[in-house]
């Protein structure tokens, strides 16, 4: 006997994460109620991830649920938060049972390791999409946004970058990896880690910064945009695989998409912060790429210098 959309949340969406900080009142009424603790203020991120779009169709529920929840998490730590509470939109082809124990497991998983609680969402009927809305905390005025950035800031990113595209790539066969990186490559599409090491870091000491969602280039356009200055970017400083180097295709690490590392501008003054960062989490090492200028956006590519101001990461509705 399938189940209904009340015994399939009562089975599969229970009992997942546990917050540091308490909901007032949790699942099981038309809403749930939370209090922001004194001297805090919420941060609230969306994303929607749909079949075929955002993950390959092939993709296993486990890391469905995975990236769903972490690309949410990425959003939280650009802005230097703690997670707390989420809520979850389902929509499902059908109540498959083992594909739902896979996906639920794997999502308990995750908000366990990470300290948040389901607090409510919703299940329907239709093409496979996950929505996640997720609230973080921050200490007063203690956020980061993508509008500090000034002339002078060094640029920096987390991790490396355009792993996860290759990867897309090889699951596409677009291209083929060589066996020693393509599960690195994978994992990097499937599991990305969310940088929330870097929170107390950024409230610190970043002047802006964003989460690197749809591609480096596309991405620090934002915070230029916002912050009204300029950027040049040093091609040869970006932290790529050997691969990527090898064939000179710097395009993924440029405008691949879905990185989910942290991208920011860092005043001169606190490089030395950074030397320590370095030498304390090597597994989240920051990189300097570039710098904050006056105006402009280039790329210093070898002897070139090519403009970057035409150049978009990736559009959802083109």
């Amino acid at each position: 006997m399938s189940l209904n959309e009340f015994s399939l949340i009562k089975r599969y969406f229970t009992d997942i994460g546990k917050s540091r900080f308490a909901p007032i009142l949790p699942q099981g009424d038309d809403a749930a109620i939370v209090e922001v603790p004194a001297g805090m203020q919420a941060v609230m991120s969306i994303d929607t991830l749909i079949s075929g779009v955002h993950f390959p169709e092939n993709t296993s529920a486990a890391d469905i649920a995975y990236k769903s929840l972490a690309v949410n998490l990425s959003d939280l730590a650009a802005m230097a938060a703690t997670p707390a509470w989420f809520l979850v939109s389902l929509s499902l082809p059908d109540n498959d049972e083992a594909w739902l124990d896979e996906f639920s497991s794997s999502l308990k998983k995750i908000a366990r390791t990470f300290q948040l609680e389901l607090i409510g969402g919703d299940t329907c009927q239709g093409p496979l999409s996950i929505t996640i809305q997720i609230t973080g905390l921050v200490s007063k005025d203690r956020y980061v946004t993508r509008s500090g950035a000034r002339p002078g800031d060094k640029i920096l990113v987390s991790g490396m970058l355009g792993s996860a595209a290759l990867g897309l790539a090889h699951s596409q066969k677009r291209i083929k990896l060589p066996e020693s990186i393509a599960g690195i490559c994978l994992g990097a599409l499937n599991r990305p880690l969310p940088r929330l090491e870097l929170a107390e870091f950024l409230s610190s000491y970043a002047s802006a910064a964003i989460d690197l969602s749809d591609g480096l280039v596309g991405d620090l356009t934002h915070i230029l945009k916002l912050s009204n200055v300029g950027a040049k970017v040093n091609q040869a400083s970006l932290p790529v695989l050997a691969w990527i180097k090898e064939n000179k295709a710097y395009q993924y690490a440029l405008s691949g998409g879905d990185d989910y590392e942290i991208c920011l501008s860092l005043p001169r003054e606190h490089w030395a912060r950074v030397v320590q960062w370095n030498q304390q989490y090597p597994d989240c090492r920051l990189s300097e790429i570039g710098e904050i200028c006056e105006s402009g956006y280039t790329l210093i590519q070898d002897k070139q210098t090519i403009d970057l101001d035409d150049w978009q990461g990736y559009q959802h509705f083109d």
